[in-house]
């Protein structure tokens, strides 16, 4: 939404002013700092409002030298592999409007990742990205990164679904209620997120059939020149996104096992690897103003996880270190480059 209203700014001056030397400095020198440490202030808020705040840092502060530290240090390499994957994905998917290096294609994503801890829903990743594309191809891009979302966004919900049956067939959860719903909503839940799941595969496979309803809708019809690139996404390239989205999924799991065993928060990875999936299933489904947020991500993990391991205090370390390990670290790295990037500079 920052990145929008920058842009609308900029069309404006463009056109009604033709932007003079001045004006281009104000907001290369000026306004994209300002940006940059309203961003940094923003993260630092909210890692402050982290509960038990002290006690996690104290774990987090130890992971890296006790015995079990290699799985730390995992936990960090599995957060390039992370991210690198997400850049990879994004890359194939501009290749079809505007091919870009990787180097490139990685600025874009973690400049999302700034932007989109700090917007409803994570809205802002599109803004991040479309810094690094040309002007004729922005809106496009929103499409395809879209698509690009929906795909991971698939293989969360489908992957939820089986950590839900887990949930469902395991002695310790018939004795509670999870998350406050009890077993007949648990299976609604199920019920919904399988349904949920085959519309999504038919979505992305039969992308065409959006085009043309946009193409019946006289309202919509105007639009039909930004998702038209969706037109050429082949079942091959679709598989491509889903299997680079599910090797991105796998990264998250794991990661988070590892920091659990660092943290001692005993759960096999069998319960780990499907207690996880329905702590992501929740987070893709629950609104909120930044779906990163700590202290929604520390409530379910702790009304998870705490089914099998009374370390609440592990837990919420574990939380809190993913959130900075995958999201906030990324994030400091798209604030420089957010700072670093002129938004009028003629060449992406």
């Amino acid at each position: 939404m920052i990145f929008d209203s920058l842009c609308k700014v900029k069309i404006i001056f463009e056109h009604m002013f033709r932007m003079n030397k001045n004006i281009k400095i104000f907001f290369n020198y000026v306004l994209g700092p300002l940006l940059g440490i309203w961003l940094f202030y923003s993260l630092y808020q909210q890692i402050k409002s982290q509960p038990h705040l002290q006690d996690s840092l104290l774990l987090i502060k130890r992971a890296p030298f006790g015995g079990q530290a290699w799985k730390f240090w995992l936990v960090i390499i599995l957060a390039f592999i992370n991210w690198g994957l997400e850049a990879k994905k994004w890359q194939m998917l501009m290749k079809t409007i505007q091919p870009l290096n990787y180097l490139v294609a990685l600025k874009g994503v973690l400049s999302g990742v700034t932007l989109s801890l700090n917007t409803p829903n994570r809205i802002g990743e599109y803004g991040g990205r479309m810094l690094y594309v040309q002007d004729g191809n922005r809106l496009k891009s929103v499409s395809l990164s879209i698509a690009g979302s929906i795909c991971q966004l698939t293989v969360t919900v489908f992957m939820g679904c089986g950590g839900l049956i887990f949930l469902l067939n395991t002695a310790q959860a018939n004795e509670n209620t999870i998350m406050g719903l009890s077993f007949f909503w648990l299976r609604i839940l199920l019920s919904l997120s399988v349904f949920a799941t085959l519309i999504l595969l038919l979505f992305l496979f039969r992308l065409s059939w959006i085009i043309k309803l946009f193409e019946r809708v006289r309202v919509l019809s105007k639009y039909v020149k930004y998702i038209s690139v969706l037109d050429e996404f082949t079942p091959k390239l679709l598989l491509r996104l889903l299997f680079l989205s599910l090797l991105r999924y796998l990264v998250f799991v794991i990661q988070y096992i590892l920091l659990l065993q660092v943290l001692t928060v005993e759960v096999s990875w069998q319960q780990g690897f499907w207690l996880i999936s329905v702590l992501y299933l929740v987070m893709a489904i629950v609104p909120s103003f930044a779906i990163a947020d700590l202290g929604i991500r520390g409530k379910f993990s702790t009304e998870l996880l705490s089914l099998y391991s009374a370390n609440v205090v592990g837990i919420l370390g574990s939380t809190f270190g993913i959130w900075f390990i995958n999201l906030f670290i990324p994030a400091l790295a798209g604030s420089y480059f957010i700072i670093k990037k002129r938004f009028f500079r003629e060449k992406v």
